[in-house]
């Protein structure tokens, strides 16, 4: 009876673990992944209408045969000239993160993602304060670019891992959380065929979730669905 509980709690495991994304066991296609720039209109849905809240260019460069940068450049509306940049760098293979920065009017941060901590700071803008960041976690990925990450997995129907990410918004919430993908259909939009994928995660403890429509032959982006709480928003691919 002993030897077939601890039999069952093996298998147990090791279905647990296959459905748990790491760099380590993270299969991606890296023909899929080029080098691009979009520009998306991200907008906020009130009394039935959309509004205009900013615009989103992302764009994708290898910076050599094994490093991927990943640039995020968001411009509000109507201040324009306010701008909110995120840089990542990620082994192109697994995703592997290797740094992050952050900087925007009211904070900024860096981090250095290596194989057993986590090294950087974070500084408040308004208040001056600085905070050097050391935080020992292994295995993960960086949390500001999962949801480029999906775009380069093998998709499938009613496809549900969890991710593990490393996750730094203030001293307060830090350290490794969990990204879920909820749900992976196929559909036709605007005449192709394309991934509709969903996800959440801890950083808003299960409060946020975006439905990303993945064009299923090009990877590329094609809309962001986005619902926190009662507030909608979406970004939408416009070149």
């Amino acid at each position: 009876m002993r030897t077939f509980i601890l039999l069952l709690l093996l298998c147990t495991a090791n279905l647990f673990s296959q459905n748990l994304l790491t760099p380590k066991n993270i299969k991606i296609d890296p023909n899929l992944i080029k080098n691009e720039v979009s520009e998306s209109i991200w907008y906020l849905e009130r009394d039935g209408k959309k509004l205009e809240f900013g615009r989103v260019i992302t764009e994708l460069r290898k910076l050599n045969s094994t490093d991927l940068l990943i640039k995020i450049n968001v411009k509000m509306t109507p201040e324009r000239d306010t701008k909110y940049v995120d840089s990542s760098v990620v082994k192109i293979a697994n995703f592997q993160p290797v740094y992050h920065s952050s900087f925007n009017p009211h904070r900024s941060i860096e981090l250095k993602f290596g194989k057993t901590h986590v090294t950087g700071y974070y500084a408040d803008t308004q208040g001056g304060k600085k905070k050097k960041i050391n935080i020992a976690a292994s295995n993960y990925f960086d949390s500001s670019i999962y949801p480029a990450l999906i775009r380069f997995i093998e998709l499938k129907k009613g496809y549900t891992p969890e991710l593990v990410i490393f996750n730094y918004t203030s001293d307060i919430v830090k350290g490794i959380q969990r990204a879920y993908i909820k749900d992976v259909q196929e559909t036709v939009l605007e005449g192709r065929i394309v991934w509709v994928v969903k996800t959440t995660d801890d950083i808003t403890d299960l409060e946020s979730w975006v439905t990303h429509f993945i064009d299923a032959e090009t990877r590329k982006v094609i809309r962001q669905d986005i619902k926190l709480g009662e507030t909608k928003m979406s970004m939408e691919v416009i070149k």
